[in-house]
């Protein structure tokens, strides 16, 4: 089963927006790590949500794990950089802003909570990049990072988004093809 229903008390945090979500998740935390952990699953739920409905259901494609990194592509192919960065400057369709920041002036309210994405390109190789996006947990078991293409073993997952993905297979590729762009 990919997930678990959420309780009753949890499900109806789904009717809320994204913002009333974060806020209720960060206000009704006691300290710095529980509202880090809040913030977390709040957006986690916010991402599952609205790209499901922007891009409904994506069948994952099977990947091979090499050390750190996944180093072929999800599709076979190279993905798009504009609509990467498309992808990751769009709050509701990757909502990475809302943890990290990079070279995006015209972008307001970045996040502070994980790693600039300036340079990312540079500290890290292509699959590199495509595991952290994929599943970071995989490299570090607590991690804030959702895992984008992954749907088993997750908790809190509402019935409608059970077995489906963040990104699809192409949106990663995408994605990974910006990040690689950003050298400096």
């Amino acid at each position: 089963m990919a997930g678990s229903r959420p309780s009753p008390k949890k499900s109806s945090a789904r009717a809320f927006s994204g913002e009333v979500v974060f806020r209720f998740a960060v206000e009704n935390a006691s300290t710095r790590s529980k509202r880090r952990s809040a913030l977390a699953g709040a957006a986690a739920l916010a991402m599952i949500s609205i790209a499901d409905l922007a891009y409904g259901n994506d069948s994952l494609r099977p990947y091979v794990v090499v050390g750190d990194a996944i180093p072929q592509s999800l599709t076979g192919a190279k993905g798009d950089a504009e609509r990467g960065r498309s992808i990751v400057v769009n709050r509701q369709v990757g909502l990475c802003l809302l943890c990290h920041n990079g070279p995006f002036p015209d972008e307001k309210f970045q996040g502070t909570l994980a790693p600039d994405l300036k340079g990312s390109g540079a500290r890290a190789t292509e699959g590199q990049l495509r595991l952290r996006i994929v599943d970071a947990s995989r490299l570090k078991a607590d991690t804030i990072m959702p895992p984008y293409y992954r749907v088993d073993g997750l908790t809190r997952v509402a019935p409608a988004f059970q077995g489906k993905p963040i990104l699809t297979a192409e949106q990663i590729e995408d994605v990974v093809a910006y990040l690689t762009t950003l050298r400096d």
